[in-house]
């Protein structure tokens, strides 16, 4: 396609044009953009550099507001950077910042454009190319412009120094070994007077102190002189925040610093500088108790002050504090507790975060409770916030702080109650967690659980469907507990529990199976059914007779001597009688038309085991003991089987159980499993019209299933067994071994009733509670803290995890090379001054560095220009033509003598840095490095 004619060049539509037409949006905003990007697609084809600057201008513009793809157009890009018009380079370099990037095919051309650039005697072009190299420059840019950054970084005009001292941060992190050639020169610059380049500087040194401190503290002379004499608060600034992190690695510099930081703190009226000092103080500075309690009295300023950004600066300083200087916190608890009532929300979360460091054992139920009424008149996100707080401190290190769990179960209880809790998934794995931990909370968290299934106003909360879940499961599972079963099922097979989604309605279900077993079992054992003789003889090992000998009423246990727990009454035939027609009425309606496959599975099972159960269950009841027949006797086994299945009790399981389990001998995971239907092909499958979803629910002469049906599913079972058993003694390479487990006692004392209190004033009582809080006091408990069942050191999170190595290892090395390394030591004023050393061995090592510098540098140029290197090798030929064959072979010897003593020194250099790369940076060994008059 040909490019614009020339009347199209007149008539072109310019930037304002563009932004006129979208202000208008006459043909609306998505079609008038599109329009404009054909036009600008013909107008960057032009010959005519104003015509595609201009087209270059519009397209920029889009893809800023609206991120149009300029992709297409990098290239001419390049053919605008071209023109020596100073406004077509600024829109060419404009629009290169924005669409380059390290995978550009065109990026490599722009190199001589900005070397071009970079040497150019207009201030401005320099400026612009800079601003691109920073935005764009990858390994290649930046090795490439290495020489052109080490020329400007002394250039004479101020303006265009300070952006190369800001580009050599992009630089150095592209290409490290740029550092053995720009560091120096760098380091220079922190002698400037200017405060422009020196507010640079410091701001390139604290991003590279940040990443790697210890590469740095040779420069602790140089930054303590700008401590000391620098009257530019944003110097200053980044100065502290550099010697926040050398402090720490050196402490007789954290001695030296502290007296210039305390005196900014009393002087200075600048509130970001004090407050830099204040955090410089506590985060590195904390040992010096004169500078910790200025700094505590500059924060009382900021908490009183109606800034909210300066109170929200306190309570950051506060929360920093208090883990070692608590006392900063007592004296500002009034200020602390009013913030929790803030207007301003960041205020409320850091007033909380601060009230949540001083919870101890003492003061953790007062706290929590003042905390949940606050919850109560909170807005949503607030609320939320305040039960996470709790939750979180409460359950820390498996629970630590927590000596009554009976208390704590009941919270937890009332903290899913609040109209806006959403904290639900939290609440039911600490419910669930609690329960299998400890053992004496289990008749409290019971109590708790049924408190939650009975109230149905509770399952059209969809927040609190999680909480619901963990309940129905620790009442199924702890059943035993439980002082009304039958209440328990009445609740978990109400009809509003269709609210539920399947996953926790399959919970539900599978918990009123466990509490339905437990029931009938307790139904056989006042009966007296499950005597010892009736026992069968192939049951397994570990089922114990002495569980089936205890009677319903025997199975009340006392706690102490305060409180005992008793069931119900005796469980009779009629409510067996309506508790099987309450499971039937409940699940059957779920065989055929509930959608949820593992909901009708669960629902199947236990309508399966009531119909196995119910016809001989109780036909034997009405009979005499002495006339009950076989089928009597049947039923007692199966019910006595699946009791002693559920009565096995579940314990935590570690994060690292999976990596414990060895694989079996033969086993290989990784293999391809390809070849398993193959395996496989000679084993039959079940027919496919054994399985059936409809509804087998039919009466049947009274019966539920037939005995023709239960007869045919045995021999399907029986058949299935077999083919199983047959399958794993043929391919045993696809199995786990079998293993046994060992019955665990349940026989434990329940915890006492929490005791109820009444209304407190909130903002009273948490002042009081945080004067207590601070005040040891040996514990004083009314009752002992119960076992907590800790798994291994996994089952604890890590509070500090380990920092991962730092990709700027080879710019650490490169800087530490040339700081440490005695030939590169820079020599600057302010080492010259507080040096002990000789001025005339000072003198020196100044010629010797100037020396290095000039020849590093005329390396660069000659590395960079192989014409000139050329010419100066022919110049250097002619001068030897001329000179006297004697005074010819004397200067060889000298030449050749010389380039052995450099090859020797050459090699001592190498070996002296390949010994400091290998050898463990040591801070003790390098702090001589540091003048002894600054420390």
């Amino acid at each position: 396609m040909s490019g614009p004619s020339l009347m199209d060049s007149l008539f072109q539509h310019t930037l304002e044009d563009l932004i006129k037409g979208l202000r208008q949006q006459l043909i609306g905003e998505q079609a008038f953009i599109s329009k404009a990007l054909e036009e600008i697609r013909k107008e960057i084809k032009s010959t005519d550099l104003s015509t595609k600057s201009t087209a270059l201008l519009k397209l920029s513009y889009l893809s800023s507001l609206h991120f149009n793809d300029m992709s297409f157009a990098t290239f001419h890009a390049l053919e605008v950077l071209s023109s020596p018009r100073f406004s077509h380079k600024k829109i060419a370099y404009h629009a290169i910042s924005l669409s380059f990037h390290d995978s550009t095919p065109v990026l490599l051309l722009i190199t001589n454009h900005l070397r071009k650039d970079l040497t150019s005697t207009n201030e401005f072009e320099v400026s612009l190319s800079l601003q691109c190299l920073f935005r764009i420059a990858n390994v290649d840019l930046a090795r490439d412009l290495t020489p052109e950054i080490f020329t400007l970084l002394s250039s004479n005009k101020l303006y265009v120094r300070k952006k190369a001292v800001a580009v050599v941060l992009r630089v150095f992190e592209k290409y490290p070994e740029s550092v053995r050639v720009c560091f120096k020169r760098l380091v220079e610059n922190l002698e400037n007077s200017d405060p422009q380049i020196l507010s640079a500087v410091i701001g390139v040194f604290c991003e590279l102190a940040c990443k790697d401190p210890r590469s740095y503290l040779p420069l602790a002379p140089e930054f303590y002189k700008i401590l000391v004499d620098s009257k530019n608060n944003w110097v200053l600034i980044k100065v502290l925040k550099i010697f926040a992190k050398l402090a720490s690695l050196e402490p007789r510099l954290a001695k030296r610093v502290v007296e210039p930081i305390c005196d900014h703190m009393r002087r200075t009226g600048a509130k970001s500088l004090v407050f830099e000092c204040v955090r410089t103080v506590v985060t590195s500075l904390s040992e010096n108790d004169s500078a910790v309690r200025l700094a505590v009295g500059k924060v009382r300023e900021f908490l009183v002050d109606e800034d909210p950004n300066l109170k929200y600066l306190g309570l950051k300083v506060l929360l920093i504090l208090a883990p070692r200087h608590l006392w900063a916190v007592s004296e500002n608890k009034e200020v602390v507790i009013k913030s929790l009532s803030d207007a301003d929300p960041n205020i409320k979360i850091e007033s909380l975060r601060l009230l949540m460091a001083m919870v101890s054992e003492q003061n953790v139920a007062e706290i929590s409770r003042v905390l949940v009424n606050y919850a109560l008149k909170s807005d949503p996100e607030f609320c939320n916030e305040i039960l996470g707080s709790i939750l979180s401190t409460c359950s820390r290190n498996v629970y630590e702080i927590i000596v009554d769990f009976d208390w704590y179960v009941s919270l937890l209880g009332e903290m899913s109650r609040i109209p806006h809790c959403q904290k639900g998934e939290e609440i039911e794995n600490q419910l669930i967690d609690i329960g299998m931990r400890v053992k004496d909370v289990r008749p409290e968290l019971v109590r708790v659980s049924r408190n939650l299934l009975i109230d149905p106003a509770l399952l059209g909360n969809s927040f609190l469907h999680r909480v619901l879940s963990a309940a129905a499961w620790v009442s199924g599972e702890y059943v035993e507990f439980s002082r009304n079963p039958l209440e328990l099922m009445e609740a978990l097979l109400q009809p509003r529990t269709s609210l539920l989604p399947p996953s926790i309605r399959a919970i539900y279900i599978y918990s009123a199976f466990k509490v339905l077993v437990f029931c009938l079992h307790t139904y056989l054992i006042q009966r007296g059914s499950t005597a010892s003789s009736t026992f069968p003889d192939n049951l397994p090992s570990g089922i114990s007779a002495s569980v089936s000998n205890e009677s319903f009423d025997d199975l009340s246990v006392e706690n102490g001597a305060d409180a005992t727990v008793t069931h119900g009454p005796s469980i009779t035939t009629e409510s067996i009688v309506n508790l099987l027609n309450l499971v039937e009425l409940a699940l059957g309606p779920l065989l055929g038309s509930h959608h949820d496959v593992e909901v009708q599975e669960r629902a199947r099972n236990v309508l399966g085991f009531v119909d196995l159960t119910k016809l001989e269950l109780l036909n034997s009841s009405v009979q005499e003991e002495k006339d009950s027949d076989r089928k009597g006797v049947e039923a007692s086994k199966t019910i006595e089987l699946m009791h002693h299945a559920f009565s096995k009790e579940l314990g935590p399981v570690s994060l690292s159980a999976q990596v414990k389990v060895c694989l079996p001998d033969g086993l290989m995971l990784k293999e391809n499993l390809g070849d398993l239907k193959t395996i496989c092909g000679d084993i039959e499958l079940p027919s496919s019209n054994s399985f059936s979803f409809g509804s087998p629910y039919e009466e049947k002469d009274g019966i539920s299933f037939s005995n023709l049906q239960i007869k045919e599913d045995s021999e399907q079972s029986n058949e299935s067994t077999s083919l199983l058993a047959e399958h794993r003694k043929r391919h045993g390479l696809y199995y786990l071994p079998l293993g046994k487990s060992e019955m665990i006692s349940i026989d434990y004392p329940p915890a006492n009733d929490p005791t109820l209190q009444g209304n407190i004033n909130d903002n009273a009582d948490l002042v009081k509670l945080t004067e207590e809080s601070l005040v040891k006091k040996k514990p004083n408990h009314a009752k002992p803290r119960p076992v907590v069942v800790k798994l291994d050191e996994v089952d604890e999170k890590p509070v500090a995890m380990k920092k991962p190595e730092s990709k700027d290892d080879s710019l650490s090395g490169a800087v530490r090379d040339v700081l440490f390394g005695s030939e590169d030591i820079v020599p600057t004023s302010s080492q010259s001054n507080l040096s002990d050393k000789p001025s005339s061995q000072t003198k020196g090592k100044e010629k010797q560095h100037t020396d290095s510098h000039v020849q590093s540098k005329e390396n660069l140029v000659n590395d960079g220009n192989p014409s000139s290197r050329r010419r100066k090798h022919r110049s250097h030929g002619k001068e030897r033509r001329h000179r006297s064959p004697r005074k010819k072979n004397a200067e060889e010897r000298e030449d050749t003598g010389q380039r052995e003593k450099e090859k020797s020194s050459h090699r001592h250099g190498m070996h002296k840095s390949r010994q400091r790369v290998e050898e463990p940076l040591n801070v003790s060994g390098q702090t001589p490095v540091i003048p002894d008059l600054l420390l």
